[in-house]
């Protein structure tokens, strides 16, 4: 039978490593918010979704959550008219990245509270377990 503590341990790790990931991803689109194609008419970047999935632990039989699988926004994207752009086609339209910084800042907001909680688990079961090596030593 394995220890609760550790098996709290682990779930919690497999949460900070999945929202490491999303964070990752979400700086990503962040960062090319504007990254438009390099050739008129070309795509520009295309925003990347995180989604996840539970998985068990046959070692402890715990449900971990990790990242199942990373894919493109099917959103469109923005067209905005700039004829001078190196990337316009030849009406003069400009493809823009379909990232909606409101959407990645909320994102980043919420991985950054789920990492914050996924830490404090591992904070509290690394007290508990000390707590417990500390009051068996004095016995």
């Amino acid at each position: 039978m394995s220890d609760p503590m550790q098996v709290a341990l682990k779930v919690a790790a497999s949460g900070l490593e999945a929202q490491s990931r999303r964070m990752l991803i979400v700086s990503e689109n962040l960062a090319n918010a504007s990254s438009t194609g390099q050739t008129p008419g070309s795509s520009p970047y295309t925003r990347k979704t995180v989604s996840f999935e539970s998985a068990l632990d046959d070692a402890t039989g715990a449900k971990l959550v990790k990242v199942d699988s990373v894919d493109l926004d099917k959103k469109p994207y923005r067209i905005e008219y700039d004829p001078g752009h190196p990337a316009a086609d030849a009406n003069g339209n400009v493809k823009l990245p379909n990232v909606d910084m409101l959407v990645e800042l909320a994102d980043m907001r919420e991985t950054n509270r789920s990492y914050e909680a996924n830490l404090q688990v591992v904070k509290q079961a690394r007290s508990l377990i000390s707590m417990t090596i500390d009051l068996l030593r004095s016995s």
